[in-house]
């Protein structure tokens, strides 16, 4: 799979890189910090997201400004120029009606143009994502933000690896060598010091709370559970102020998810079955079974199929109903068998056509 990479320009003349990949209905990835088109197209960190994303879609998206292939040296960092330079991309891509994926600081500028435009925008998915930036968070985050705005002005550029090993294991502290390797070249291909200390800042001072309950289109919120770079706080407080929005944690300390991580694959089944999509190409469809009545399951697998159709991984379902992951599987077996599916994805969709969620 290939990408293609052309320049707009912004309302307030920056030049923004957007790169297309994959084919079909369009899917809009709103920028996140970090970005490289060229880079993290290659990076053992991001490659499997955009090939994921790309995969019977058009995946749009784009280096946000002062990073990557888009211009660095520019005045305004803001939140409010992040927003506008979304709505020019979409405007420059001729879309009427899409899908909408934040990432990171990525979701707030998603939250604000969904609430903008509800007409145009699909679905929202929301991951690993605040509302609130770091200085509007309390004394600690505060602290803590400014500690890591000064480091970055002092080692961003440094050679010593010391630094950017250590803003590594904010963000992939389960990753592996190569993938630490590929993170750091990233942070140093990405932008300047001084630059980047410039985005932080801005991110300190994003709030869309206030807009959450304004939000009218379907939402879908993911967020790891030990996220160390976005309190897992965060994910919640999205999905609890945005009205009827779906939350499934993850488990992962991870901010950005590595490909061989159980909750990769987690997210990409929630997502797929969020966004309605058909098997992929390859994948057999069965037949549609004949309507099952739900009482032909036993109570256990009940409660088990409803905790499947909320997101629930075996072992959440194995810690809440006091059971063992191998007799989740077992009881999944059987409620596969009944409903005449043969997949989790599949059964998740059954079990939400006969009212079980």
């Amino acid at each position: 799979m290939q990408q293609t990479i052309r320049f707009i320009k912004s309302a307030d003349g920056v030049r923004l890189a957007v790169a297309t990949s994959g084919s079909g209905a369009p899917l809009v990835k709103s920028a996140n910090w970090l970005s490289h088109l060229e880079f993290d197209w290659q990076s053992p960190v991001w490659r499997h997201w955009f090939r994921f994303l790309s995969a019977d879609r058009r995946l749009i998206r784009f280096d946000p400004r002062g990073c990557g292939l888009s211009d660095w040296d520019v005045a305004d960092l803001s939140h409010e120029a992040q927003v506008a330079d979304l709505e020019a991309i979409v405007e420059a891509s001729d879309l009427e009606q899409f899908p909408l994926l934040g990432i990171s600081q990525g979701g707030a500028a998603c939250i604000e143009y969904a609430v903008r435009h509800p007409e145009r925008v699909t679905q929202l998915v929301l991951y690993g994502c605040y509302s609130e930036g770091w200085a509007q968070r309390g004394d600690e985050a505060r602290r803590h933000g400014e500690a890591l705005v000064e480091l970055i002005r002092q080692g961003w550029g440094q050679e010593n690896p010391a630094f950017r090993l250590l803003f590594a294991s904010l963000f992939i502290p389960d990753a592996t060598n190569e993938q630490v390797r590929w993170f750091s070249d990233l942070m140093r291909t990405t932008t300047q010091p001084e630059i980047a200390a410039r985005i932080i800042e801005a991110f300190g001072q994003i709030n869309v709370r206030p807009l959450l309950p304004q939000v009218k289109v379907p939402t879908l919120v993911m967020h790891a559970r030990g996220d160390a770079r976005i309190p897992f706080e965060q994910g919640r407080l999205l999905a609890a102020e945005i009205p009827n929005a779906r939350f499934v944690s993850l488990e992962s300390r991870n901010h950005i998810l590595t490909e061989n991580e159980p909750s990769w694959g987690r997210f990409c089944e929630i997502f797929n079955d969020f966004m309605g999509l058909a098997p992929a190409a390859g994948e057999s469809i069965a037949e549609p079974a004949a309507p099952v009545d739900l009482t032909e399951l036993t109570a256990r697998e009940n409660a088990i199929l409803r905790l499947v159709a909320q997101g629930s991984a075996n072992n959440e379902i194995a810690r809440r109903l006091f059971i063992s992951e191998k007799t989740v599987r077992n009881h999944l077996t059987n409620i596969f068998e009944k409903l005449g599916v043969d997949s989790r994805s599949k059964a998740i969709v059954a079990a939400r056509d006969r009212g079980v969620s």
